[in-house]
């Protein structure tokens, strides 16, 4: 019977609880974000609690793409950095696991869930985004709640402006109110005044009863009269009560689902492929057709010869407009004209070249949007894809490098992973515009973020399992100290217990030796000019040794709990003898370097600069090696 190993158990038993965690946080920040930013299509027009309940359904799972990479690169980095803080992880590999074998059984897990995602994307995704852009189009359309605010006209019923003064929330009595009626339009305008009153609705919410007390109303009768705008009787009515029926459609209209379900957002990979395909045909249709039409439109009665004779009376047609514009002489017919009929002649000509242009701006304008919308299907297809790619580079970036970073809890973790998914979604939504308009292929912008993550996961995952110090700022600080000619800086740990002291007499004879091997060094090496560099080059041997003396002296020496011999163990530079200070050890090329002086030469003030500087610290070498004996034998007196 098979069984799971106990070590892939307690890995996916510690992947797994932290995984959902992460996911419904990032899922629930992502949703916040959402409401945010539709919060006033929501907020103001009576919607029922579970018409709202529905759309952040809908809204969760269009939002699932987003915050399933990120919930991923948290869970892998949150679960490797708990095992490397609590040594669980130094364990597994002392007992002879590598790191790859514990990112086995996860590897399979986010290989399931990255499965799971494609058919997510193709089969959820589309009816989940139907609906929501359905419902929030139909709240779109919903009118505003109707509260009349006090002290300010309101204008969200169409065709009326509504004053209230003053109102009284125990019995709802509107004082102080004033009514435009401009439904008729603005010559038909009624204006009502009254002292107070009542709103209610209708049962079917289809329209408003206002009832007035104490008022007047004053309405203008031109519908009454002819088109005259002079004599334009007004009616003037007093009441003391006057109600008064608005159209007002309060209730919730829901569209229907397939006025989305033709969108680019609503198709499956099938359906996508296939209006792919078919607009592929109607563009390649319009281009020749659009050809063609150049070829054959003659402009300014000058025809194109160089056509197809589709017809026999076409080609008749536009050879006798050639042959009777070429026996025209259009300098004489313009020489021989006043100056009105010039006039007319550029007017009319101006004309023509404007129609012709707008009737190219327009073909070229429908052209374009065919282009956009095929742009927009090719960008909904690949992305059925990348994010199932995506949760498996954000896996192996976020595993090695817990694995190498050691921190678990919420602290850390969550600092890296927000930084990276910043980085990507910046990557990835600039290669999403680049795409969508038309700047890269549409396969270069959608795999732009991808492309660029997936070297930095491989990258982490060969260093984890190598346990290189990928995070090691001194390595990096020594690299651009190279970069820049520095030195590299020594470093030496003070120690508070050591488990083979250094004998302080054997550490003075490596002082010694290393003294008269740098002096003699020193003392016996010859100048070097330009041909004697290219022909013997610098004693490469013997300051590889010296380096090599020196590092054995510091490594013996660091092996005490003094600290003023460790402090100045740091005032030992660092040699680094390089290839450049001797030639390629090939006569033939060599000679010919040195013949190509434009070549040699810079070559050869480059291995002399650093042949200085080398010379500097190993002047530097002695002098330490001098002030360390003088504390050797300091800490011998005090034994």
């Amino acid at each position: 019977m098979f069984r799971p190993k106990r070590l892939y158990t307690f890995m996916i038993q510690s992947f797994l609880p932290v995984f959902f965690m992460t996911f419904f946080i990032c899922l629930f920040i992502v949703l916040m974000q959402f409401l945010w930013k539709y919060v006033d299509e929501m907020v103001g027009k009576g919607l029922e609690m579970s018409v709202l309940l529905e759309l952040f359904l809908y809204a969760a799972l269009t939002m699932v793409p987003l915050s399933l990479p990120l919930s991923i690169l948290l869970a892998s980095l949150m679960t490797f950095g708990n095992l490397g803080e609590k040594l669980e992880l130094l364990a597994i590999k002392a007992a002879g696991v590598s790191l790859l074998r514990v990112m086995r059984p996860l590897i399979l897990l986010v290989a399931v869930i990255s499965v799971l995602a494609f058919f997510f994307q193709n089969d959820v995704l589309p009816q989940a985004q139907v609906k929501m852009w359905t419902l929030l189009y139909s709240m779109r359309q919903k009118s505003p709640e109707l509260d009349i605010p006090e002290g300010v006209f309101y204008d969200q019923i169409s065709g009326y402006n509504l004053y209230v003064g003053a109102k009284n929330h125990d019995d709802g009595l509107l004082q102080e109110m004033m009514i435009y009626d401009m439904s008729q339009g603005f010559d038909n305008a009624m204006i009502v005044m009254a002292d107070s009153g009542r709103l209610k609705t209708t049962a079917d919410k289809k329209h408003v009863v206002l009832t007035l007390y104490s008022g007047e109303s004053f309405e203008n009768l031109k519908s009454d009269r002819t088109n005259s705008y002079t004599n334009i009787p007004y009616r003037r009515e007093t009441f003391s009560k006057k109600e008064l029926l608005i159209p007002f459609d309060g209730n919730f209209n829901r569209l229907d689902d397939n006025l989305m379900a033709g969108q680019y957002v609503g198709k499956n990979y099938s359906e996508l492929r296939t209006s792919i395909d078919s607009l592929n045909h109607i563009v390649d249709s319009l281009g020749n057709d659009y050809a063609q039409r150049l070829k054959s439109t003659p402009y300014f009665s000058i025809a194109n010869n160089n056509l197809p004779k589709d017809s026999t009376q076409r080609a008749n047609r536009l050879k006798r407009e050639h042959d009777a514009a070429l026996a025209t002489n259009l300098d004489s017919l313009w020489q021989g004209s006043n100056n009105q009929r010039r006039q007319l002649y550029v007017s009319r000509a101006i004309e023509r070249a404007n129609t012709i242009k707008n009737n190219y701006e327009f073909s070229s304008l429908t052209l374009s949007d065919k282009h956009t919308v095929k742009r927009r299907h090719e960008i909904e297809l690949m992305k059925k894809f990348t994010l199932s790619l995506a949760c498996l580079i954000f896996f192996f970036i976020g595993a090695p490098l817990g694995a190498i970073i050691r921190k678990g809890g919420l602290g850390v973790p969550i600092v890296v992973s927000v930084i990276l998914f910043i980085v990507y979604y910046i990557i990835d939504n600039t290669g999403y515009k680049l795409a969508r308009d038309g700047v890269w292929p549409v396969w270069q912008g959608i795999w732009l973020s991808s492309a660029v993550l997936l070297p930095l996961g491989v990258f982490l995952t060969s260093r984890a399992t190598k346990d290189s110090a990928v995070l090691n700022l001194d390595l990096y600080a020594d690299f651009f100290r190279y970069i820049l000619g520095r030195d590299k800086v020594r470093r030496v740990e003070h120690k508070e217990i050591v488990m083979a002291e250094m004998q302080l007499s054997v550490a003075e004879n490596k002082a010694q030796a290393l003294t008269a091997q740098c002096r003699e060094y020193l003392n016996t090496e010859p100048k070097v000019n330009y041909f004697s560099y290219w022909l013997e080059g610098y004693n490469l041997d013997a300051l590889r040794s010296i380096a090599t003396s020196v590092e054995a002296l510091v490594a013996y020496t660091s092996e005490t709990t003094n600290n003023l011999i460790t402090t100045k163990l740091m005032d030992y530079p660092v040699l680094n003898p390089e290839r450049i200070l001797a030639p390629l050890r090939i006569k033939p090329i060599d000679i010919i370097l040195m013949v190509l002086a434009p070549v040699g030469l810079p070559v050869y003030v480059i291995a002399k600069k650093k042949y200085i500087h080398l010379r500097h610290n190993v002047e530097a070498v002695c002098s330490a090696n001098d002030e360390l004996v003088v504390l050797l034998q300091r800490a011998r007196k005090n034994e």
